[in-house]
């Protein structure tokens, strides 16, 4: 026989769980000392204990384990239980994943609420200025490339001179993804003749746009968009326009644009007005 802290440590079952299996009838010592209370176990229990263990470890109660272990619960209602705490444990693992995927977008949103703090918000006036353009419907957003690409070509063939930065208008009045109403547009030195594709006009003068300037990733642009729409929402403004996008560093027109897009800098533009 073993005294029970013996057996606690040939187990490894701590003394206090063997003391709980005892007092609910779950695994009784085989002798107890009637004048110094020591319990005592065998090595032959050691199995029934293993079974304890076993269901313990399953997500079992100890209501369910004495059931099982004690009442000699037959094979084909064993798989019944067994089953039951499958589903049981699969609608956990699914309610506990549907947990994470909000703590993932909390922790996400505490994030970008960092990362807005560390953009500056400026209200500007800009003055009309000559502008080429060519406005389309284009598959993606990602497409417009080829639009400044047509467009730095035309200029090229008529010799006027770009006098500024690359920028894009984005006329959707909301967020698509196909189909996309979008301008690109370049600042040039002189009105020239246009085409049906290709328009030469004047841009016209925003009294008030509201602008940030993000640098770093493109990948994070997102966050510089928000920083804005969340200042134009605070300070009671609303948009009044188009959206501008200016690509000061790397410029879309720029043969390697791509390749440079991890150290972008990029002023976004939106036109406001009183609420």
């Amino acid at each position: 026989m073993f005294r029970i802290g013996d057996f606690s440590r040939f187990s490894r079952v701590s003394v206090r769980a063997l003391r709980l299996y005892d007092q609910v009838g779950l695994l009784k010592p085989i002798h107890v000392d009637q004048f110094t209370g020591y319990r005592y176990y065998s090595a032959e229990q050691l199995s029934r204990l293993n079974e304890i263990i076993a269901f313990k470890d399953l997500g079992f109660s100890l209501e369910q384990i004495i059931k099982l272990v004690n009442d000699k619960t037959p094979p084909t209602q064993i798989r019944g239980m067994l089953r039951l705490k499958q589903a049981e444990v699969q609608q956990q693992i699914e309610n506990e994943q549907t947990r994470l995927k909000r703590i993932e977008a909390r922790l996400q949103q505490l994030e970008q609420a960092d990362a807005v703090s560390t953009y500056t918000i400026v209200l500007k006036q800009l003055e009309a200025y000559q502008v080429a353009a060519i406005r389309d419907l284009l598959p993606t957003s990602g497409d417009v490339r080829h639009l400044h690409a047509e467009l730095k070509d035309e200029l090229r063939h008529q010799n006027v001179e770009i006098v500024g930065f690359p920028q894009t208008l984005w006329h959707d009045a909301e967020y698509v993804l196909n189909n996309v109403d979008v301008e690109a547009i370049l600042p040039v030195s002189r009105p020239f003749s246009g085409s049906e594709r290709v328009k030469s006009y004047m841009l016209p003068e925003v009294k008030q746009m509201a602008c940030v300037i993000h640098q770093g990733s493109y990948d994070t642009l997102v966050q510089a968009f928000n920083a804005l729409l969340q200042w134009i929402e605070t300070n009671n403004y609303k948009v009044a326009g188009a959206n501008r996008k200016i690509y000061l560093q790397p410029k879309i027109t720029d043969v390697d644009f791509t390749g440079k897009l991890d150290r972008s800098i990029i002023e976004i533009q939106f036109p406001v007005c009183g609420m």
